[in-house]
């Protein structure tokens, strides 16, 4: 047994997946704004699509790593320390391809298994009560769920995706219509009232009516009626993409961070798959 101890203790950070949601929420709070996402994600009706991971040193928390059901490729979050991280995508969680988001400090334990597109990063904005600013447009409407085929036919001049109706019966969605028209829209990607905490997303304008601030106007909307149950609401804009940035900042956001979100690939040979599988069988105590 003295031995088995020693060569964990030699291996680092012991990596394994957990339900726990209490020991999840206590470390994902340390950086509450760039782990919205997976706060939210601990809500029930979330909770039951995602595969936590956590990697220990002793009794302490260095690592998290949460992945999604569905058709691949899926996102794939990372937060904690370089060995934690490492522990976690060589031993538990190892998708062939995913999403990755993460801290651009983290990119080497991510890069020890997984090769990475090339892409800009990403900025995580933040406002709250005390830093929004609303704009005042009587133009605006809430949106419905019958709103869904117009505003689905909106999304698809740039998101090529389908929003279905229960979406936005369960999200906040505004919208603003110009000759009967819907020409901009924002909504939210996720919402937790347990957490008081909401991401805004699926912010889009009609490319012949962008330059009037008419995003700017809807994203406001949406967040403020946010802020009346959340604490914080967050946003995710493309760093190189300085005009949504000054945007955001002038009805209240905040850069709260850069990271990364690269489509990645599993680097990986036999070998290092057979190395792996002995290291899974050594931490759960069966070598």
């Amino acid at each position: 047994m003295a031995s088995l101890a020693l060569r964990r203790a030699e291996a680092g950070p012991i990596a394994a997946t957990t339900r726990d949601r209490a020991i999840l929420r206590g470390f994902l709070e340390r950086d509450r704004l760039f782990a919205a996402y997976a706060i939210c994600d601990l809500d029930e009706r979330e909770f039951a699509r995602t595969r936590w991971a956590v990697a220990q040193s002793g009794s302490e928390v260095v690592g998290l790593a949460v992945e999604y059901d569905g058709p691949s490729p899926q996102p794939l979050f990372v937060m904690g320390s370089d060995a934690g991280i490492a522990a976690i995508l060589r031993d538990v969680l190892r998708p062939r391809i995913a999403f990755i988001a993460t801290l651009p400090d983290d990119l080497a334990a991510v890069q020890r298994h997984y090769r990475l597109d090339p892409g800009p990063q990403m900025v995580r904005m933040a406002t709250d009560r005390e830093r929004f600013r609303p704009v005042d447009d009587p133009g605006l409407e809430r949106l419905s769920p019958s709103d869904a085929p117009e505003l689905n036919r909106l999304y698809r001049l740039g998101f090529g995706s389908w929003l279905p109706g229960q979406s936005i019966a369960d999200g906040v969605y505004y919208g603003l219509r110009i000759r009967g028209r819907i020409v901009s829209a924002a909504g939210t990607h996720i919402v937790s009232r347990d957490a008081r905490l909401a991401v805004v997303g699926n912010v889009m304008t009609a490319p012949e009516f962008r330059g009037r601030g008419f995003a700017k106007a809807v994203t406001a909307a949406v967040t403020a009626e946010l802020l009346g149950f959340c604490d914080d609401v967050v946003l995710n804009v493309r760093a190189d993409n300085p005009p949504a940035l000054n945007a955001y900042r002038r009805i209240g956001y905040f850069e709260h961070v850069r990271y990364e979100e690269r489509l990645a690939r599993r680097a990986g040979s036999f070998l290092g798959e057979l190395a792996a599988a002995l290291r899974r069988r050594l931490v759960s105590g069966d070598a």
